[in-house]
């Protein structure tokens, strides 16, 4: 990856003079950020990796240029999906005796920028990031003067980062089709947030499983989440409330089904026999539930390790910007799912 390496000459001086403020306000924006204006912070990060400006006692280090840590993004560490891909990757990055940082992006403001600081001095090698999006504003530019950065899990293509990934599409269709063959026709889709691309590739996956079966795509059947057990439970509400319910529900997560799940037997509902539930992922608790989850199974284990060994072969300067690895997912037929009910 052609990057810039933190300049020996570069100064606090050249940060300033590229920004247009003090070296002081450039020392209060690299270590006391909240001190300063978003404007002046945002000036000076930029100044930062134009002139390759590095502290001295926040430096790599300079015999091996490497400081032998890793920083892993996750979208919400109170999300169990996680737990077995950061498993993955601390596993691995062990072997090859790295440190792995665990930085949480939920609620966080993209303005706030936590984690920039740490890639632009140069204190992490490179970072993995397990969800969609930068935990700051870096263009494609911007980019190549960062460490190396490898996906996992998500895949977004307009990010031009080596990445590790499911079919996120065809696993949502065979899911949906499962539902089809035990004769359900009215089936439900929680989605989670639009903006992330596999829910965009999932729910592609239940419209076109869908039309394949010559069935309407019903848009008051579309509920949007956002990988919670509460939006699972709302949603159920919200779909349980329609003149027509559905009989069958597709969740886009396990927590959202699983939250959809309980909300329905506090409804009255039996399931599967009043209501067949799939879910995505197959988190633990998928399988120990009342009744078990059918669910999408992702091998998340194997995503943390592929995504890791990924950004191994980055930084020994193996691999070239973009490459790709695509991981087999396996629907999990458990008890939450059954033949639809005749009237």
């Amino acid at each position: 990856m052609d990057q810039k390496q933190p300049s020996t000459t570069a100064t606090m001086k050249d940060v300033a003079e590229k920004a247009g403020v003090s070296t002081a306000t450039v020392s209060r924006a690299l270590m006391n950020p909240e001190k300063v204006s978003a404007a002046t912070r945002q000036k000076v990060e930029q100044a930062v990796i134009a002139v390759g400006y590095a502290p001295h006692g926040l430096a790599r280090n300079a015999k091996r240029g490497e400081t032998q840590t890793i920083l892993v993004i996750v979208p919400d560490i109170c999300d169990p999906f996680f737990s077995e891909i950061i498993r993955g990757v601390e596993v691995t990055a062990a072997q090859e005796g790295y440190l792995v940082l665990i930085g949480d992006c939920a609620h966080q403001n993209q303005q706030e920028k936590t984690f920039l600081n740490l890639m632009l001095t140069r204190q992490i090698d490179g970072m993995v990031l397990l969800g969609s999006q930068l935990p700051f504003e870096a263009g494609v530019e911007d980019q190549r003067n960062l460490p190396p950065m490898v996906m996992g899990n998500e895949f977004a293509p307009e990010m031009a980062l080596p990445t590790v990934h499911i079919d996120n599409l065809t696993a949502a269709f065979e899911a949906v089709n499962h539902l089809l063959q035990l004769g359900h026709r009215q089936i439900a889709c929680i989605t989670g947030p639009e903006h992330v691309p596999l829910c965009q590739y999932r729910l592609q996956g239940y419209i076109q499983a869908l039309r394949r079966s010559n069935l309407p795509v019903d848009p008051t059947l579309i509920v949007h989440g956002d990988f919670t057990f509460e939006a699972g439970a709302t949603a159920l509400k919200q779909l349980m409330s329609l003149p027509n319910p559905p009989k069958a529900l597709f969740c886009h997560s396990d927590l959202m089904a699983l939250g959809a799940m309980n909300q329905a037997r506090k409804l009255g509902m039996r399931i599967p026999q009043d209501l067949s539930v799939v879910g995505f992922d197959d988190i633990e608790l998928a399988q120990y539930y009342d009744p078990p989850l059918t669910t999408v199974a992702q091998p998340r284990f194997d995503i943390g390790r592929e995504a890791m060994l990924l950004l191994l072969d980055e930084l020994q300067g193996k691999r070239v910007n973009n490459g790709s690895r695509l991981l087999d997912a396996e629907l999990r037929v458990r008890g939450s799912t059954a033949p639809v009910a005749k009237r």
